[in-house]
């Protein structure tokens, strides 16, 4: 969309009605001539923003859509994760969902609700964007605008980076996206490492007749992988086994591996068809037959792209040398059942820019850097 110079700016809560149903639909606004851009399903956008959203339980949002002329033109979110402030003790909160047209008058005005917001909600500070929360969609899109999203990850316009910086963000961490194809011949020192361990390291698929006991693990899991990283909020019971429960409908059982070490669970990765290839026509709609050709597309055909959204080792086991060969091993577990199914292209990520041991596995293996996201931050 063009610049939108006539006219004032104006700004409306977006928490029901026309202002509500806006916000949802502006991205189709903002991308519709935008060759790269997937509309995301909208029944999931509208679950995100619904009270029975998990996040909710422990977290504040306020939406603003703003217009000009009675047209929407862009939209924010602000968020308080409680979950972020009693790990992080950081008087921190979120903005997210941004998108816009091109014309600062309309940034300054959101930036300015959300940022008005948060103070006097008590934050000091305010990092994004996060969409809602850091186990979700993060980061602003600033290198890989040409190639479409992948599931649960976000796309952006040229000038979104450099319209929040001139609102006085900076950066705060680069987000990478990898892409890989998943027939790469495992590197012999890694191979080797595997066959060293084989008698001790058994890999295996979801179960999903035990698939409580299974999500229960990977959260468990996760929690202590990542727990030094940055921006780190664990994984919430309630909201993780919505998220298993659903993405489980979506894959195969082999999909998601999970090693153990002498019987004991050290490690797992996620691989997600991706759900983007498989509606990129439907524009969003699953109704009156999207439901129909997008459980086909799925179950039959099979999508050709994939993405791995989450991977971890525990933490006793990262600084060894068996640290690197269980990442390896359930990486290769997964690109075994991701090529049997005919997937071309896989993306990892993201991953952060200074994740230097994990980057350097997936470069290893071939894996390449096409897209960065960035997380900004700001004093209030």
């Amino acid at each position: 969309m063009s610049d939108f110079q006539p006219g004032a700016v104006t700004l409306e809560t977006a928490l029901q009605g026309r202002a509500r149903r806006d916000f949802l639909a502006l991205p189709e606004r903002i991308f519709s001539s935008d060759p790269a851009w997937i509309a995301p399903l909208a029944f999931m956008k509208r679950q995100q923003l619904s009270p029975g959203n998990h996040f909710l339980e422990h977290a504040r949002l306020c939406t603003w859509v703003a217009y000009i002329d009675g047209e929407p033109v862009g939209r924010i979110s602000a968020q308080i994760d409680e979950m972020h402030l009693q790990q992080h003790n950081d008087q921190a909160g979120y903005f997210g969902m941004y998108d816009a047209v091109d014309d600062a008058r309309v940034t300054e005005a959101l930036f300015d609700a959300a940022e008005n917001w948060l103070r006097e909600q008590g934050m000091r500070r305010v990092v994004g964007p996060y969409n809602l929360h850091v186990n979700e969609e993060v980061g602003l899109l600033v290198e890989g605008f040409s190639t479409p999203p992948y599931v649960l990850m976000g796309h952006g316009k040229p000038w979104y980076g450099p319209a929040v910086e001139a609102r006085g963000y900076r950066r705060a961490k680069d987000l990478l996206a990898y892409q890989i194809r998943p027939d790469f011949e495992a590197p012999r020192v890694m191979q080797r490492l595997a066959d060293r361990v084989s008698d001790r390291v058994n890999v295996r698929p979801l179960r999903r007749a035990d698939i409580d006991a299974d999500a229960a693990v990977m959260r468990e899991i996760f929690n202590d992988a990542w727990q030094n990283n940055w921006g780190f909020v664990p994984l919430a019971e309630a909201e993780w086994a919505d998220t298993v429960n659903t993405l489980t409908h979506l894959m195969p059982d082999d999909y998601i591996q999970i090693a153990e070490y002498d019987g004991e669970p050290v490690a797992f990765i996620v691989a997600l068809p991706n759900l983007n290839e498989a509606a990129r026509d439907l524009h969003g709609r699953l109704l009156p037959f999207g439901w129909a050709k997008l459980l086909w597309r799925l179950k039959v055909r099979h999508p050709q792209t994939a993405r791995v959204p989450l991977m971890g080792v525990r933490q006793a086991f990262q600084h060894s040398r068996l640290g690197p060969t269980l990442a390896f091993v359930v990486i290769d577990a997964v690109r075994r059942a991701l090529h049997a199914r005919g997937v071309r292209d896989v993306e990892m990520g993201w991953i952060l820019e200074d994740n230097e041991g994990m980057r350097n596995i997936i470069e290893t293996i071939g894996g390449q850097a096409y897209k960065r996201y960035r997380m900004y931050e700001k004093e209030l």
